[in-house]
């Protein structure tokens, strides 16, 4: 299938980082994404929380925005955009699974993670949250605050502090990384 006018015009307006352009970019690609990974993770006998393939939807779109979208300004156009990414979202899925499964054999993950709590993912302690907040930066300290701290949701977060609603994951995603780095214990 050939690069489409719509697609070409959608590239060319991400590129001049156009919000409303990211905006309709994530609402047309993010079924994409959120099919490659479920996709590849039954490919591989691998099964995936919701929360798993949110997180890893996530990390494609991040690869996209890194280095000033080099990702959109690398295609040439000889395959349809759809095309394009659904290469880039398998190569990171495989990755990210890959990964686990390592990680899952070295006994550093549980091979069967037990079945979380809605809010699991949410971090009670203020006290750690606010070692957290730490080195972050002023938005994803909000983030963060909102999130663990007032327990906002990710709709909640994006109306009060005017962020793609699609940019909070990935932002509390690399705050917990960052946590994890630090040597504290968060999780997932």
């Amino acid at each position: 299938m050939a690069l489409t006018d719509v697609d070409r015009d959608l590239c060319a307006r991400c590129l001049t980082q156009d919000p409303v352009a990211w905006r309709e970019f994530v609402d047309r690609f993010a079924g994409l994404f959120a099919h490659v990974v479920r996709h590849t993770a039954q490919a591989r006998s691998v099964s995936l929380s919701a929360s798993d393939v949110d997180d890893l939807v996530a990390d494609m779109f991040l690869t996209v925005v890194v280095d000033d979208m080099a990702v959109l300004r690398r295609f040439k156009g000889r395959s349809s955009l759809a095309t394009y990414l659904a290469v880039i979202g398998r190569r990171i899925a495989v990755r990210e699974i890959t990964q686990r499964r390592f990680a899952e054999a070295l006994g550093h993950v549980p091979a069967h993670p037990q079945p979380a709590a809605p809010d699991s993912s949410r971090i009670t302690n203020a006290e750690l949250v606010e070692q957290m907040l730490a080195g972050l930066g002023e938005k994803e300290a909000a983030v963060v605050r909102g999130y663990h701290l007032d327990g906002q949701t990710y709709q909640q977060l994006s109306r009060s502090l005017g962020l793609p609603e699609n940019s909070i994951g990935p932002m509390l995603s690399r705050a917990r990384q960052k946590l994890r780095d630090s040597g504290l214990v968060v999780s997932s």
